[in-house]
């Protein structure tokens, strides 16, 4: 499982950095730091959901592997 941001949608609400600051870290600006395609770890698929879900702006998105 991985999780992405669209830099174009993320709004720096931060919703997603409070579920979990590794997961969902954030630039200097406050803006998701995710990237494309960052892995998550075993055991954490569903806290990584939860963080998605958490973003107003649904900025956020899962990718199956």
């Amino acid at each position: 499982m991985k999780i992405s941001v669209d830099d174009d949608q993320c709004g720096a609400t931060a919703q997603c950095f409070a579920v979990d600051e590794e997961l969902f870290p954030l630039d200097g600006d406050g803006y998701s730091a995710v990237g494309e395609g960052r892995e998550v770890p075993a055991g954490k698929e569903g806290l990584a959901q939860v963080g998605v879900d958490a973003c107003p702006m649904a900025a956020l998105y899962v990718n199956e592997d």
